[in-house]
């Protein structure tokens, strides 16, 4: 880490101490230490597990330790094709992982919903449930393209401050997402006033209708 904080170091102490912020030394720990959760969805996840292994090796970024728990994870990799009975369990497995926490979407299917958008059983993008920092196009995305999406994510990383970006750190408790009803159809419970509103208006328009028939 460079001197950045302007102040003068005299030339004996000179590659003996480090002057440098709060913010910088924080992220810089952070940026290399990333666990990544150990979870596959679909063919995309066949690109991570070649990353992962010797030829690309992303143990060089500090992200080989992939941990099988949300609690000891930094970041969800989504890599592949969502679909809306997966959704609850990835929702919840993000609401169990712990402060500072991030999501990648790892190819077009996670981005968007892929080739499946208009599926019946698929969810066009993860981020209609989670907020995800870095999208990574590609279907499935080669390995130098997650490499990219990786070190993108670092360089968010970086660029957080604990004054403004660290809400972890506030007294306020972060709510959890709501995790979605899968029914006949996948519910977003944040969804419920406006679907509640709709059902009403419907069930008033429909009375409306049976009474003016029997005017008739």
């Amino acid at each position: 880490m460079s001197n950045s904080t302007r102040v003068e170091i005299p030339d004996e102490l000179q590659g003996q101490v480090a002057i440098t912020t709060l913010d910088r030394i924080y992220n810089w720990s952070r940026r290399n230490s990333m666990w990544p959760l150990m979870s596959g969805l679909a063919c995309c996840a066949i690109e991570m597990i070649c990353t992962a292994a010797s030829r690309y090796d992303f143990s060089r970024f500090g992200m080989e330790v992939m941990r099988p728990s949300p609690r000891q994870a930094d970041f969800m990799l989504i890599s592949g094709t969502v679909t809306k009975k997966m959704v609850p369990q990835l929702v919840r497995l993000y609401n169990q992982m712990a402060e500072p926490k991030y999501v990648v979407a790892m190819g077009a299917c996670a981005s968007g919903g892929g080739p499946f958008k208009e599926g019946y059983s698929v969810v066009p993008g993860i981020d209609k449930f989670l907020p995800v920092d870095v999208y990574i196009p590609g279907c499935p995305p080669t390995p130098q393209a997650l490499l990219n999406g990786l070190i993108k994510l670092q360089e968010k990383i970086d660029g957080q401050t604990i004054k403004k970006d660290a809400h972890w750190y506030r007294k306020e408790p972060t709510l959890p997402i709501p995790v979605p009803i899968l029914g006949p159809d996948l519910i977003d419970l944040r969804n419920l006033p406006e679907i509640k509103a709709a059902a009403t208006a419907e069930i008033i328009d429909t009375e409306s209708g049976l009474r003016e028939g029997s005017h008739e």
